[in-house]
Formats: C-alpha cells, structure tokens, sequence
C-alpha cells in the first residue's frame, strides 16, 4: 500500500531539526501529509541523536515508543534516521526488529528509495558517501523543506560536517567533514524562507566560523552575513555554534556593521585552562578568547554573549575548575550552558587518562551554573527601564494572560523570554514590536508594549 501520512519526532539541536524539514519536505513533495498522532500514520519517522549517552538514551526511547504504536498498527512503517543510525545501525537492527529501515546522517534519498516513493529531484543529487562510508551529502536552497505553517523564525544550514577533531566530540565520525554551501546559495533559501513568512534566520552548523574554509574563502561568513543584511524582509540574522578559533576581525566588523545581524553571538569556549583546552585539542588558548572578547565587546558594547563550558574532562583539576569560575565570574556571560563531560566510545578523550569521577562532574556542573544564576539574573536587572525590540510569538505557554517573545539577545528554545503585558488589540505573531521592560528574573523579562 503507498504510504499517505507520517508523523515524525525530531530530536537533538536545530541541526538535526533541520534535517528533519528535509526528510519531511521530501516526502511531502512526493504526496504524504504530516499528521500530529502517530496513529494515523503510515510512516513513523523519529530522527535521533547520539551526541552524549543522554541523547542516546533518549533517541532510543522514541524509537520504543512508536514501535509500540508499530504493534497497533502493523501495516506502518517505522524508520529511524539521524546519528544513532550512522553510528549504531547494525547493533541496532540487531535488537529493535521492528524497525524496518535505517536512514544515516547523509541518506535522505533512500528514504524516498525505501519507501517507494518518486523522488521530485536527480538521485545524482545524493553523494552516498566518501571511500571511509562517512556520510558526505548536503542539501542546497533547491531541496523541498518542510517549515511549519505560520513560522516566523527559522534555522539556515550552512554548512554540514566538521573537520576540527576536539578530543571529546563524535561528531566528524556521525557527520563526516566540513563541507559548506556556497554564499549565493544560504541567500537563495533566505529569500525563500523569507517568502515564506520569515523574519528571524539563526544561521547553524557544526562549526560556524570555519564555513567556507573547504571552498577557499576562509571570509565567507563575513560576507554572508553582509549579503543577508541586504534581504529585503529578513529582520534579524543570529549567529549559533561560532567557534573562537576562526572568529576573524571580518566577521566583527561584519556583524557591527550590518543593522540585521543581532549584536549576539552563541561561542561556545568549552574551557579556560590552557592545559585542558590542548587535552580537549581545541584550537584556542585563554588569551586568544579573551582577546576576542575584549574585541566583540570593544566594537558592539551592547553585544549579548552565551557560551557552552564542559567540565570534568580528563586531567581537569580543582584548581583548573576554579579557575574557570572566576572566568566566567569576570565575564559575567549573558547566557551560559555547563555540561558534564560525557565519555563517549571512538573518541579520543574517552581513552585519555585521569578520568573525572562522575559526582565531581555532577558538582561542578551544578556550580558553575549556580554562579552564572546569579549573574544571569543581574545582566537581566540592568534591562528594567530599558525599551527593546521584541519579536513577538503569540500566547504565552504559561498562562493566556500574558503574550510571549524574545528580544535580539534571546536565542529561541534557549535563553528565556520576554512576558508581555496589557498587550494592545493590533499586536500579532511574529511582529516585532518595543518593550519596555518592567521587571527581572533569573531568565526571562517583563514589560509592555510603548508605541
């Protein structure tokens, strides 16, 4: 029986998300509908993530839940895509039986293959991969994309794979190696996402600062980000995943000088030790990142910053963890993410020596986030009175009383968000509209809307 309707679990960061517009989008083009119960499917799509242990678990419960759905309905087909695929497919089909295909990170056409279904571009589109089976496909501006319906704020893709090799990520095994689209491309699908109701665009990939490295334009990024200033429509351009190592003086100057690009940048530094940033084989040493920050900071002094730590890596100290604290003490970040590090099989760190105990991990994660709580909350206190621009999301999740938004230092899904209060008749979804902020918390914002 042709399939007619799939529903679909997306898991993981916007990365994977957006592979899971490209698989749903290639199916639509071929004439399935998206249905939000997976009971009404004929296709059971779940797209995984393997990053760290967490995710695999969580990857693996999905999978568990929709075979059961599976069991209800014996004629659906469940599919597993993504990470855990590339990475644990033979095991996998192995234990789970009653998955009946297994899509890795580079293999959107044979979903269509597999499903029987025509595919509405070239099978030569699809590179099935390098001479080592990594994964070496990337979708372009002309691939059907899925985006739901009334979205306003939307993830580009620029770039697939990383070629950096940190001791602790799995991620060149999962993904393969960098391989960025062209400049004129990311702007085609700008125009078109904006076409299509955009006016946020947060640019994504694994490694954001090193995009156009492998075409030879080591300054694609600052020209991009210059040309997406030029779209008409596109308000905001957010920069996700900007690694230090490549940050260059262009892109600064780029993102100082384009009025569109947020004055916000996701850097995530990992660490402040030098010795644990050679054993993490990151590329930056404390005083690189620091001098960067002085310059970010020099250039747009209202610029908010959200950076990713890890601690309890191999051979971190107590000595190297305070240090960290007082880093992140004397930069008082805007937003900040700390992980435990996770000791994942077929990466260098995991066979590295001086392993952290995992309650040393626990406690200083909880640390270091208990320090950035309360310079989170302070950051924030310094907004009150002040009038920002705010896009606007609808509704509140919290109650109805209340509309929704972010302003440009609020990354969606991830840094909080602005209430709005006493809200006038003409406000809508996806406008972005001034707030006076009238109150703090640790994360999120109030005000109302001035004319």
């Amino acid at each position: 029986m042709q399939p007619r309707t799939v529903h679909v679990v997306s898991l993981g960061c916007p990365k994977n998300r957006v592979d899971t517009e490209l698989m749903v989008g290639g199916l639509a083009s071929a004439g399935l509908e998206m249905v939000a119960e997976p009971d009404a499917a004929d296709v059971l799509l779940v797209n995984t993530c393997a990053f760290i242990e967490a995710s695999k678990v969580e990857s693996v419960d999905a999978i568990l839940e929709l075979a059961e759905v599976k069991e209800r309905n014996p004629t659906a087909k469940l599919v597993v895509a993504g990470c855990l695929s590339q990475r644990h497919a033979p095991e996998l089909r192995a234990e789970m039986p009653e998955v009946d295909y297994f899509i890795g990170t580079g293999e959107y056409q044979r979903l269509l293959d597999v499903l029987a279904l025509e595919p509405t571009r070239s099978a030569e589109a699809f590179a099935r991969g390098d001479k080592k089976g990594r994964p070496e496909y990337i979708a372009d501006h002309l691939e059907p994309r899925w985006i739901a319906g009334g979205s306003f704020s939307n993830y580009l893709k620029i770039a697939e794979g990383c070629s950096q090799g940190c001791s602790f990520c799995i991620i060149p095994k999962l993904r393969g190696r960098q391989r960025s689209r062209s400049v004129e491309d990311c702007v085609a699908e700008a125009h078109r996402l904006v076409e299509q109701g955009t006016v946020e665009i947060c640019l994504v990939a694994q490694d954001l600062t090193h995009y156009g490295e492998d075409l030879g334009e080591p300054e694609a990024l600052a020209r991009l980000v210059r040309e997406l200033g030029k779209v008409d429509g596109l308000r905001w351009v957010r920069l996700m995943y900007a690694y230090p190592h490549n940050f260059t003086p262009a892109l600064v100057a780029a993102m100082a000088e384009t009025d569109n690009c947020c004055k916000y940048v996701d850097m995530p530094l990992q660490h402040c030790s030098d010795q644990v940033l050679q054993r993490m084989n990151r590329r930056t040493s404390r005083q690189e990142m620091e001098t960067l920050l002085h310059e970010l900071r020099r250039a747009m002094p209202d610029i908010v910053l959200r950076t990713t730590l890890l601690v309890g890596h191999p051979g971190e100290t107590e000595e190297d963890f305070l240090d960290l604290v007082r880093f992140v003490e004397q930069w008082r970040f805007d937003h900040m993410g700390a992980f435990a590090y996770s000791q994942e099989e077929g990466t260098a760190s995991a066979r590295q020596e001086d392993q952290v105990a995992a309650a040393v991990k626990r406690y200083r994660q909880k640390t270091l986030l208990d320090v950035q709580r309360k310079i989170a909350k302070a950051r924030n206190a310094a907004r009150v009175g002040k009038t920002l621009p705010v896009l606007v999301h609808g509704l509140s999740e919290e109650t109805d009383l209340l509309l929704e938004g972010r302003h440009a230092g609020q990354a969606p899904e991830i840094d909080g968000v602005v209430y709005i209060n006493d809200a006038p008749d003409d406000i809508g979804r996806g406008q972005i509209r001034m707030v006076e902020i009238t109150e703090a918390h640790e994360y999120d914002l109030v005000g109302h809307v001035v004319a």
